[in-house]
């Protein structure tokens, strides 16, 4: 399913962590990882060192994918690394679509302290503006990396944001022989921004058909379900739960993460109008920074 896996590095702890998986995750896939390591052109890294000019960052990014090759070399996964001077998320997304990579794997935060790098920041902008899917791992001390995933979440809407994510959650369902765990959440704040339905009676004054009601925000989520369990025998997927609760829509994932004890979710990153972006500090980013497992995000598109 994965040919191409792109992985920047910094040498942060959490990237070290972050290694381990990659090479679980390749060798699953006999794919091939490309280490990058970005230096950050909007810091101020050129100096004179015996007469020489030099990028000491571009000489730390050597010295740091080292590290990382011998790593992979020693599990006997194909590799090669790369050293770009750049702003790192547009960087590490140019990267990956320019070359056809097929995922990008990045941790959000290291163990200890901020990475330089590689920070949730960046790693939420590669997310918003990638068209390759993006693994990401929080990594903190609650954090679980197990592979492979043997139950996967699948947060749904029904919306052509969310089948983006579906589709690439079944296929590596599939690929691995999971199962799967639908859900589909009903916010009991009034609005939900998975469903985009109005709930618990709240009146939309302009809307000529009248308010709309809870019973059709749950509706909504069970059509959502219909599709996803449809899709999930078309692709095969022999073990199927569908999910419909109320409540924070985060919460009710990170929260489903520990009841089902999902090893990953799969999400669409793209918000129920259908453009580009991902709602910033919304569902899918959220989600990134709190779930204690791996995310992968997936744009529409992708």
């Amino acid at each position: 399913m994965y040919d191409d896996i792109l992985f920047p590095f910094d040498g942060s702890d959490g990237a070290v962590d972050v290694l381990d998986h990659v090479v679980e995750l390749a060798g699953f896939a006999d794919a091939t990882v490309h280490v990058l390591f970005v230096a950050d052109t909007a810091r101020d890294s050129v100096t004179v060192i015996g007469g020489e000019t030099v990028d000491v960052l571009e000489r730390r990014g050597e010295r740091v994918l080292s590290a990382a090759t011998e790593v992979l070399a020693a599990a006997g996964v194909a590799h090669d690394t790369e050293v770009r001077q750049g702003n790192p998320a547009p960087t590490i997304v140019d990267r990956a679509e320019t070359a056809g990579d097929d995922l990008i794997v990045m941790p959000t935060r290291g163990r200890e302290g901020l990475s330089r790098h590689l920070l949730g920041s960046v790693a939420e902008k590669v997310i918003r503006h990638s068209a390759v899917p993006v693994l990401t791992a929080r990594m903190r001390p609650d954090e679980r990396l197990a592979f492979p995933y043997d139950r996967i979440l699948i947060p749904t809407d029904g919306s052509d944001g969310a089948a983006a994510g579906v589709e690439h959650g079944l296929a590596l369902a599939t690929a691995l022989d999971a199962t799967v765990h639908g859900l589909a959440v009903v916010d009991d704040e009034g609005f939900d921004p998975l469903s985009g339905v109005l709930v618990d009676g709240a009146d939309d004054e302009d809307d000529e058909d009248g308010p709309v009601s809870a019973v059709d925000g749950k509706a909504a989520a069970n059509d959502a379900l219909d599709d996803l369990a449809a899709a999930a025998e078309r692709h095969g997927v022999t073990e199927f739960g569908r999910h419909v609760e109320r409540g924070d829509p985060v919460e009710t994932i990170v929260d489903a993460v520990s009841e089902l004890d999902a090893h990953a979710i799969v999400m669409g990153s793209t918000g129920d109008h259908g453009d580009d972006r991902v709602l910033l500090g919304s569902v899918a980013e959220r989600t990134v920074r709190t779930a204690p497992v791996p995310v992968i995000t997936v744009r529409d598109g992708a």
